[in-house]
């Protein structure tokens, strides 16, 4: 009996195996996610119909509720943050890259806890509560110190910056023991700087949530917490001329709770909370 060569049997083995594989997850997975996607209550259409009829979006996707300059619509309640494209591009979805250590800005782009200053402190103005967080300047930016020591990281201490607020800004900080605090020259190296976030006296637990200043994985989850739409409802309640308390109703009806009663938190679908604002008070949602 006449045996396969053994460089044969290993290529015949692997074309089985590519078959097979392609057999079960080009042809019989497809299939089955075809056929149980068909069981009642799995079937269900995303699309978002507008008081108008048109398609206001999906329910699965978030979209931003600005204006053409990107300032919040004040009738609507806003959305998360995201970093998707320019905002909830379902071609570009992705997350920011930054992390706990994203805390001083960069000449092209602003650290993350930059981002989060800002967006604290701009939700606070918009909904007319204090925006103040920990490790952030009254002005919106991270209060982040950037100290140089006459023995490189220790010793006495021989310079003090404030890394994120660039010149001609007035630092968060007067002085850092003894040493006067000054603003961070635009271009400047300061690697060799020890870097020091400084706390602040901001309440520990903000009054702006954090999914109002973070952005979500994807970038394109449509969900908010309840507590960001509660934050919100005041507002949306005085721009469409509604009593809050009806507001904050709607708000109880877009609310899911956590998947399978124990994965995830609560959320609230912000587009289907929208287009309902608009077919209850149409006439101020235009």
């Amino acid at each position: 009996m006449t045996r396969i060569p053994h460089w044969l049997a290993q290529h015949l083995a692997a074309l089985r195996v590519v078959l097979v594989l392609t057999l079960l997850t080009g042809l019989a997975y497809p299939l089955a996610m075809t056929v149980f996607a068909q069981v009642p209550g799995l079937d269900g259409r995303s699309e978002v119909t507008a008081a108008d009829g048109t398609d206001a979006g999906s329910s699965l996707i978030g979209q931003s509720f600005t204006d053409a300059k990107g300032n919040p619509l004040k009738r609507y309640f806003q959305s998360r943050p995201s970093n998707a494209g320019t905002g909830y591009d379902a071609t570009a979805s992705g997350a920011g890259n930054q992390g706990p250590e994203s805390v001083v800005d960069t000449a092209d782009k602003p650290s993350l806890l930059t981002l989060v200053c800002g967006r604290s402190k701009a939700v606070g103005e918009l909904e007319g509560v204090d925006g103040s967080r920990p490790f952030c300047t009254p002005d919106g930016v991270g209060a982040v110190l950037g100290v140089f020591h006459d023995g490189g990281t220790h010793g006495r201490v021989t310079r003090v910056v404030s890394l994120d607020q660039a010149c001609p800004a007035k630092p968060f900080l007067s002085s850092y023991k003894g040493v006067d605090v000054v603003c961070a020259e635009p271009g400047a190296d300061y690697s060799r700087a020890v870097t020091v976030p400084v706390r602040g006296d901001a309440p520990t637990d903000p009054v702006v949530p954090a999914d109002a200043v973070t952005a979500s994985g994807s970038g394109l989850d449509p969900q908010i917490s309840p507590a960001y739409a509660k934050l919100q409802a005041p507002r949306v309640a005085r721009e469409r001329g509604a009593d809050v308390a009806d507001v904050r109703e709607l708000i109880e009806k877009y609310t899911t709770g956590r998947t399978l009663g124990v994965l995830g938190e609560p959320g609230v679908d912000v587009v289907e909370l929208n287009v309902a604002l608009d077919r209850t008070y149409p006439q101020q949602g235009a």
